[in-house]
């Protein structure tokens, strides 16, 4: 399992945690049934509080995407994709929401609102 963390980016770590973890289980890099490192072992790779991985794990779990057993650990859960898909693009609809509020604002117009998605979208299928 990879996980990248930037201490620059302004996002939690424990967030950048779960939405890589999320992203691994959507696409297919992480299944069902497939064991995650331990809260120790992760923060001991990435050099951060046990702390912080306990908070993305328990997140994780909260969301459906893992489940955790008792001296055994924690493993990918069999997650229904519809279901997931539905959970995100809610999220992405508050987001844009957000964007636009800020749009309106600062008097961007929709096609450059729209050149800005296209041109972040394709850097990150790029990535």
């Amino acid at each position: 399992m990879d996980i990248i963390i930037s201490n620059t980016s302004g996002v939690p770590i424990y967030e950048q945690i779960e939405e890589q973890i999320k992203s691994q289980i959507m696409t297919g890099a992480l299944t069902a049934g497939e064991a995650l490192p331990s809260m120790r072992v992760l923060a001991k790779e990435l050099k951060i509080s046990i702390i912080t991985t306990k908070r993305a794990y328990e997140d994780l779990e909260r969301d459906g995407f893992i489940e955790s057993v008792t001296g055994k650990g924690s493993f990918v859960k069999a997650v229904n994709s519809d279901i997931v898909k539905e959970n995100m693009m809610f999220e992405i609809q508050e987001l844009l929401d957000k964007a636009c509020d800020k749009a309106v604002i600062g008097k961007v117009t929709r096609d450059e609102l729209k050149e800005m998605i296209d041109l972040l979208y394709d850097e990150k299928q790029a990535d």
